[in-house]
Order: C-alpha cells, then structure tokens, then sequence
C-alpha cells in the first residue's frame, strides 16, 4: 500500500526558510509530526510523506500546512505554532480574489493592511493573538479559530475601505468579548 503525501509548491525564495540553517528548520518538521520532505530547491515543489511509524494521519494535513505558511512568508519560529499548539490554525486569503490582477489595488490593500510602520497588522496581531504574514498576494493568518476569525474580519474591514479606527474599535471590542468569555469558563462552578 502506498503511504499517504501531499504535494505544496512554495515561492522559490522561501525554500532556504523552509530547509533552514543546517537543515534544522526541515528536520524539525519532519520529526515532530512524522513525515518525510523532498525538497525540489529549483521549482519550490515539496513532497511531504507520512513516516511509517505515523500513528496519526492528520500530521500530514499539519506538516502541509505549516510547509504552506513559511511559503506564505512565516518565519520558521511562527510557523511551527502550528507544530505546538493543536489548536492553531492557518487560514490565508487570496487578495487576487478580491481585486484581480490590478497590481496598484494589491499594493494599496496590503499597505493598508501593514500599515504604517507595520502599525496595523502589529495591532491586529496583538488584539487578536495571532500571527499575520502579508506576502505576495496573499494574507495569512495563524492563530486559534476564534482567534483567526477575528482577524480575517478585521483584515475584510480593511479590504472593504473600512477606516483603521474604526477597525481598531472593533479589534478592541472583540478582544474585551474573548476575555469575558474565557473568564466564565473559568468561573463556571462544577455540575453536580
């Protein structure tokens, strides 16, 4: 029987980020979630394989999305929270999608979204606890569902020609609800 892969093309410049020094980056991977990269350093191509010793076939849909966002411009150490916490998740919105192939509205959405100084996903990214990578024509998010949901809607609000205040308040608002509802779990006192 063939062992199960899956097949990520990366943007060739991000494969030495993937590999990482010495090959720590890769083997990291490949040993945490038991699988196997090939590497094609030319084209970006990489195949991931489920080790033989895998008791989980699920690590190979998490190694390919950790693979995915370091192609969609993570550093290895935001990353591998996927790797950590089962929880995290990757979600990455297409801005050609939204806008085409107009270069100029690209370029104009995600310095919105960046920000000035990288003020704005800065701010989204501590109101929310996530991790934000604005690359190419893309814009990932890493964090938990909720998390995540959070700053995929703020990120739309900008999209849609929102004003950054108004996008603040509603990061702020959303931060203020998440803490109130972790406080009543946490204060819920146990069935009898």
């Amino acid at each position: 029987m063939a062992k199960p892969n899956a097949f990520v093309r990366i943007p060739k410049e991000r494969v030495g980020v993937l590999i990482g020094p010495e090959g720590t980056t890769k083997k990291l991977i490949e040993d945490k979630l038991s699988v196997k990269l090939e590497v094609e350093s030319e084209t970006g191509g990489v195949t991931l394989t489920l080790a033989e010793n895998a008791e989980d076939p699920s690590l190979l849909f998490r190694a390919r999305d950790v693979v995915t966002a370091i192609g969609r411009g993570f550093s290895a150490e935001h990353a591998s929270r996927l790797i950590r916490d089962e929880e995290a998740i990757l979600d990455v919105l297409d801005l050609r999608t939204v806008f085409g192939r107009s270069e100029s509205d690209l370029r104009r959405v995600k310095g919105r979204i960046i920000g000035e100084n990288g003020k704005t996903r800065t701010i989204i990214e501590e109101l929310t606890d996530t991790s934000v990578s604005v690359y190419g024509h893309t814009v990932s998010i890493i964090g938990n569902a909720e998390e995540a949901l959070v700053a995929r809607e703020a990120i739309q609000m900008l999209i849609e020609g929102s004003l950054h205040s108004t996008v603040y308040r509603f990061l702020h608002r959303k931060r203020r609800e998440l803490k109130k509802k972790m406080l009543e779990l946490w204060e819920k006192p146990p069935e009898e």
